[in-house]
């Protein structure tokens, strides 16, 4: 019987203010997590386990693991329990709620095609 139980992204991003965009930036302004995180995004819904991770980015579990624990926090990124194996998504929606509190105020509010269309 597979398990499945899904660790939501914490709503840290949820009505975006600046500390959560802070939080988030900074989460993502470390080589090895962005590297993480652009995995979890060309991966898409499927996800991918810590294993194939570590085996994608060259990282050491340990390292990898406490990366993950910092893109969670963040609201970047939410686990899914299968079985005996985490599944690692990236927050799209999250994503996207960073773009738009980033681009919000674009071209002073003036439609001008420059703010993300998002995912």
């Amino acid at each position: 019987m597979e398990t499945s139980i899904l660790s939501e992204a914490p709503p840290a991003l949820q009505g975006l203010d600046e500390a959560a965009a802070v939080k988030a930036l900074a989460a993502l302004a470390q080589a090895q997590r962005l590297r993480i995180f652009r995995a979890l995004v060309v991966a898409g819904p499927e996800g991918l386990t810590p294993g194939v991770l570590a085996g994608r980015l060259d990282a050491a579990p340990s390292a990898l693991s406490f990366h993950l624990k910092e893109l969670v926090h963040a609201g970047l990124i939410a686990s899914q329990a299968r079985g005996r194996n985490l599944i690692y998504r990236a927050s799209i929606q999250q994503m996207n709620a960073l773009l738009g509190y980033l681009s919000e105020h674009c071209c002073e509010g003036r439609p001008c095609g420059l703010a993300p269309a998002g995912c």
